[in-house]
This record gives C-alpha cells, structure tokens and sequence, in this order.
C-alpha cells in the first residue's frame, strides 16, 4: 500500500514533489495526485496522524482501492445494457459517452479495454447476455424446416410434400411460417417478400442457410449471392450475411423455432387431410397466430408483445413488393437478339456474340452486361417465335429503312407482278430480323427504275426457275447480261417435284426455236 502517512509528513515539511519521491522511491504522479487530493479534502499531516494507512487512504480516495489508485468512475453497466440492445449502438460508441460525461464532471473514466472488461463480469453475474447480439429490428433469421406437411392430390389420392418456410426475428421470437410445394428459387423469393409483408417492415440484416437458392459460393474469403436474391436485398435495403459454413450457432434461434413450430403446428395437423396450399396455409396462419401470442412460460409478455416494440426499429417496406424474376445468361446472336422464353429480344448490336445476363420477369425482359442493363423489353406472352426489335438497336445500315415495314415493299412489288411478289417474300422469310431484308428489297425495286417493271418481271421469273428463293444479286446479274430478253423455255407437261425446276424440250433443242 502506498505510504500516504509519509508523503503528507514530507509535504507537511516544506518539500518539494521531486524531493519527495527521492525519499519515499515512489512516482511524482502519484505523489501529485496524492497531495491533490488530500488539499480538495482538506487533510494535512496533523489530520491523519492518528489514523491507520488504510483509512487515510480511504479519506484521499473515498471510491478508490487501498492502494491508492485514482478513483475510476464506474459506469451504469444496467443502462449500459439497455442501450445495447437499440440498433446501431456499440460498446464504443457508449464508451464515448461514458468518457464525455466523466469529463464534464470531473470524474476519471475507465480506458475502452476496462470498460468492455467489466461489462462482461456484470453480464456473466446477471445473466443479462440475451439480447447483446440481438437488437430490434436487426436481424431476421430464415430455412425450411426439416419436417415437411402434406396434401393430398385430388386425381390420384397421392400426399404431396409440402415444404416449410420459417422466419424469425431473434430479438422478440416472432415467427413466420408459410407452406410451398417446392423449395425452388422462386418459392424461396416469394416466402421472404411474404415473411416482410407480414412483419410490415424489414430487418438490417438477413441470415440466410447457405441453400443454392441463395447462395452460390461461400469460402473463407469470399461470398457470392444468387443474383435474384441480390436483388431482393438491394430492392429491401438488407444485407445478406450467410452462416458460417458447418456453424449452426450463427443461426440458433431459426433453428429453435424450427423445431418449436414442428412440435405446436406441424404437430397439431398431422391427422388433417389437405387438399391444397391454400387450404394448409390458412390453418398455419391460425395456429401461427396463436404460437406468436402465447404466453412465455419464465417471464412476462409473448413473442407479440415484444415484438410490438420491434416494430418501430424496422426499416419501412417499399411502395410495391418486389417483384419476382429468373436470371439466365445467354450469347448475342449474329441478328444481335437474345432468345428468351421462346421469342427473340434485341440488344445494342456492337453486343454481338457477348455473353450477357438475362433477367425475367412476368412483364419485362431486361439485359445486362457487365452488371450495366442495356436493354429492356416489354415481355411477349402466349406467342412463340416473335422478334421484338428497337430501332436504336440496329446497325446503322438497318436504321436507314426503320420507316418502312415488310407490307411497304410487298406492296410494292404487287404493283410490278406477281413474280417480284414472290421474290421481295422469298427474301423477307429468310431473315429472322425482317429489317435484316429490307435493303435487299429496296435495291430490287429500283432496279424497275433502271430497266424498267416489265423487264425485272421477267427476270424475277427467270430467277425463280432456278431457285424458289433467288437472291437479289441473281436477278441484277439476269438484267445486266440480258437474260431476260430471252423467250421463256416451254415446259413439259411432266408434272415437276415440288423442289425441282423442269425445262421444256424446246430448250434443249428437240422442237422449235431455241
């Protein structure tokens, strides 16, 4: 202990600081402090001569050790706890407070490591550790049960699985429950929006299983989401923090549930018959009512009342749900459209033969790349094969006709013949893209400005006994050689296959002018 009797004794002598820790071997702070303290108590040596050491160093330092120690205030570590369990708020930052306040008053604050220190013995004392980890509104735990209900098919008397969607806020154990006929990745988006519109609000944080349906990869360094579930995050202002591989304590309180609800629901209908989702729904959410409401057996209140309160801290729901979607990831093609759903969607050409993500919606089709969207796209319902197509998409060669449509050059072609019809529709059905034709048909219908109608009729007829399709260049060849001016082949009255192309013997010589 330290010698106050003799510090006072030698202060009380005239002597300097510096002296009297020459004499005594002790530090000059605590002789500062000593000698401080005993002046703001008025005490002097003739004061505490007929005291023992240790009540004079009671009297220097009512609150201190017998050691003399300056006096450390103790913090509230009630308060403290209390304010633990409102969002945002840390050890630090009541630290902070803690040191602010003792400055004000004078007192001498713990560092941070002694205060958490101490923290810890009073939670370990009072048992007080049940929401340390566990605020308001922070957390909501989510899995599929392991035990499953079941529905019986009306066709065939077969009981279905029924799978179990879970979600628990840990801070109040308020649960949600709700029965799927599949653990798909849509079931799985669907039970969340769900489980947030009936908490009416969203949690901080989402502690997710690490299921395929939400998690892709999930190493030591590195966490890779579903880019559905991603999403649903983002559009929810959550974070997704997966449990720890292999670690169920990450996740204690979903699994707790889990088996509660297994017992007090499952339970309860294992002798009823259901004979859709819909039906078993409607029961859980009767039963789910009363497990949230039901009394605790240890202490005051119900997984409800707590929760009452908990629903101030969570964040507020969006305007709308959000709205369920299927990514997918396809290559451009060289007509730059991407196959989704059995129809074709286009994107910016200079994309071609890029790999990109699709994301699918029940009304919109929209295209990324490199997490950018490039395109976005009413969806095509109930038709097969339909090219949806915006101009700003084309090549700039394609834009040039964007005014035109492929019943303008049909038109057209009507007015010169019949056989041009044939040839500008022959063209036009060999593109997916009908614009990808429309400079084709456009060359072949000026080319009735240069040698005139009546003479690319007669080419397009000459073409078309080559080929059912002949291209354009064919038939500008036909008109720039002169082939057409030549009389037409008789034919024979053999009936030609519906592929071939027969000519008369009058072409081969056989009979009359060649």
């Amino acid at each position: 202990m330290t010698n106050y009797r003799e510090i006072l004794r030698l202060g009380s002598l005239g002597l300097s600081q510096k002296q009297i820790a020459e004499a005594t071997g002790l530090n000059r702070k605590t002789i500062s402090a000593a000698l401080q303290r005993a002046q703001e108590n008025e005490l002097d040596y003739l004061a505490v001569t007929e005291l023992s050491d240790r009540e004079i160093a009671s009297k220097l330092y009512p609150q201190g050790e017998e050691s003399g120690r300056p006096a450390f205030k103790m913090p509230d570590y009630e308060r403290v706890h209390a304010e633990l369990a409102k969002p945002n708020v840390t050890l630090q930052l009541l630290w902070f407070e803690y040191v602010e306040k003792c400055r004000q008053t004078g007192e001498i604050p713990y560092q941070l490591t002694q205060f958490k220190k101490y923290y810890r013995e009073f939670a370990a004392v009072t048992k007080a550790t049940m929401h340390i980890n566990r605020k308001p509104g922070e957390l909501m735990e989510v899995d599929w049960a392991g035990q499953t209900a079941g529905i019986v098919d009306t066709d065939t008397g077969e009981i279905i699985d029924a799978y179990i969607f879970v979600a628990v806020l840990p801070y109040s154990g308020y649960g949600y429950v709700e029965a799927f006929l599949s653990r798909d990745q849509s079931a799985w988006l669907a039970a969340h929006v769900n489980a947030y519109e009936y908490f009416g609000g969203v949690t901080r944080i989402l502690v997710p299983d690490n299921l395929k349906t939400g998690v892709i990869k999930h190493t030591k360094n590195e966490i890779i989401l579903n880019k559905a579930y991603q999403e649903l995050a983002e559009y929810y202002g959550t974070a997704i923090i997966p449990t720890r591989v292999r670690a169920p304590k990450d996740k204690a309180t979903v699994e707790g549930l889990v088996g509660t609800i297994s017992v007090y629901i499952l339970a309860s209908i294992r002798n009823e018959r259901f004979f859709s989702v819909a039906e078993l729904n409607a029961v859980i959410k009767k039963l789910l009512y009363s497990f949230n409401h039901k009394p605790f057996q240890r202490k005051d209140g119900s997984r409800a009342s707590l929760f009452a309160d908990e629903r101030q801290s969570l964040l507020p729901l969006p305007r709308t749900p959000f709205e369920l979607s299927e990514w997918r990831t396809a290559t451009v093609q060289f007509n730059y459209h991407v196959l989704v759903a059995d129809n074709y969607y286009s994107v910016p050409f200079e994309y071609i033969r890029r790999k990109v993500d699709i994301r699918i919606s029940r009304n919109t089709i929209e295209i990324f790349a490199d997490n950018n969207r490039i395109s976005s796209h009413v969806r095509v319902n109930g038709k097969r094969g339909v090219y949806v197509t915006a101009d700003e998409h084309m090549p700039p060669n394609h834009q040039a006709y964007e005014r035109y449509d492929a019943d303008y050059f049909r038109r057209k072609a009507a007015e010169i013949g019949e056989n041009i019809v044939a040839v500008v529709e022959g063209i036009l059905t060999t593109y997916k893209v009908p614009q990808q034709g429309f400079k084709a048909c456009m060359t072949l219908l000026r080319a009735a400005e240069q040698y005139g109608g009546e003479r690319l009729e007669n080419a397009c007829s000459k073409a078309l006994s080559y080929s059912p399709r002949p291209s354009c260049k064919t038939i500008q060849a036909i008109l720039k050689t002169g082939q057409d001016k030549l009389t037409d082949p008789v034919e024979t009255s053999l009936t030609p296959s519906e592929h071939s192309f027969t000519r008369g013997a009058e072409y081969y010589g056989r009979g009359g002018q060649k």
